[in-house]
């Protein structure tokens, strides 16, 4: 099985995209290749790649469906609620609606539907991951988790944290951006929800909310 994981940014911010390949073996994963700078038309082609001759999971690091009206979505809050347990800020988890979350959430929904239409006879299983939490949630260092935007030696510790605790033969990059730290992390937390481990989940509620989410 092969996972991918997406740090997705906004329509216009692909700088600030990234994506990570692992193969999925007896519950082991192991790393494929990972890329950034990538807009969707790049993404979709290397999904439909992977996905050629195996079995694809994706999780998505962004909204996948909003709530009717705005504001928070059952999952959102409960995701907020465990992650605040785990030491992370409220702001960690943000209304699908919000201002800032706005043009995430319409590229997040674009993308998964284009996956979706592109794949053929051979569709992804989609899932709308959480990073962050999911790397709080399996015990990595929190004070590196909380810092990773703004502080190089913390993306550094989650990189050793990764090597050693989820993907073996992760490349120890020198700089990684903390957009590959996320892509790593939603790809273990997606790799984790196929093989039925996720440490959170929240159930697809169709047709407004097509999509688990998990962490």
């Amino acid at each position: 099985m092969r996972v991918i994981g997406i740090d997705l940014a906004g329509p216009t911010n692909t700088a600030d995209t990234a994506l990570v390949c692992l193969e999925a073996t007896g519950g082991q994963l192991t790393f494929v290749n990972a890329q950034e700078d990538l807009d969707d038309p790049t993404i979709g082609r290397l999904v439909r790649e992977q996905g050629s001759s195996d079995t694809i999971v994706v999780g998505i690091d962004a909204p996948l469906s909003y709530q009717v009206g705005g504001g928070d979505r059952v999952a959102d809050r409960e995701l907020r609620r465990l992650a605040v347990a785990h030491g992370m800020r409220p702001g960690s988890v943000m209304p699908p609606t919000m201002t800032r979350m706005a043009y995430l959430t319409l590229r997040g929904i674009s993308l998964a539907r284009a996956l979706e239409l592109q794949a053929g006879d051979r569709p992804p299983a989609i899932v709308e991951v959480h990073p962050g939490a999911a790397l709080v949630l399996r015990q990595a260092p929190l004070d590196a988790v909380r810092a990773v935007k703004r502080d190089p030696q913390a993306r550094l510790a989650l990189l050793a944290w990764l090597r050693r605790h989820a993907i073996p033969d992760l490349p120890a990059f020198t700089s990684p951006s903390d957009h590959m730290i996320m892509a790593c992390a939603g790809a273990v937390a997606a790799a984790d929800w196929a093989l039925g481990r996720a440490r959170g989940i929240w159930k697809a509620e169709p047709p407004q909310h097509p999509y688990d989410m998990a962490c």
